[in-house]
């Protein structure tokens, strides 16, 4: 399933890159994963780049791993530690309300959350296939809009039909 949705997303970078040859000074290959990928004009020419297909958040989260591992294993980072983890059970115990039945909301239709970089990233290839400024905003609707269209890629339409069963389950 992966590779398919890799070369379906190689396909229409190769047909952005056939459309707006100017935009090849934005391709680059990510650091982790090896992918192509555009990025804004300002990185143009960097090889340093991490794709925003979650290399990024990995990246970050690694990095921060490494700080906090770095700060508990020092003299005053066991000590703070200590102090945070003795507090713990008395905070758990003071904000706890006097036993009540728990509330259950009712179910309402929650609207679909985009990871944030990946709306950063299709807002700024838009604006660089578009060579214009596009808003964040217009970005969510075009998102929300495209949940509603069949796929670009040509399949049948039980195919297409499977594909979003699979993706949204009853």
């Amino acid at each position: 399933m992966v590779v398919a949705l890799v070369l379906e997303y190689y396909q229409l970078l190769r047909s952005v890159l056939r459309a707006k040859p100017f935009l090849r000074a934005c391709l680059t290959r990510c650091r982790h994963c090896r992918i192509f990928f555009l990025t804004d004009l300002r990185n143009a020419g960097r090889h340093d780049l991490r794709c925003p297909f979650d290399c990024r958040a990995a990246h970050r989260k690694e990095a921060s791993a490494q700080r906090s591992a770095a700060f508990y294993g020092d003299a005053m980072g066991k000590i703070k530690k200590s102090h945070i983890n003795q507090r713990r059970p008395s905070q758990a115990s003071a904000t706890r309300p006097p036993s009540q039945p728990p509330r259950v909301p009712a179910p309402t239709p929650r609207p679909v959350k985009w990871d944030p970089e990946i709306v950063e990233h299709v807002r700024v290839v838009a604006s660089l296939i578009e060579g214009r400024r596009v808003s964040r905003r217009q970005v969510l609707v075009m998102l929300a809009k495209n949940l509603r269209q069949h796929s670009i890629c040509r399949r049948g339409k039980i195919d297409q039909a499977v594909a979003w069963l699979n993706k949204e389950p009853p």
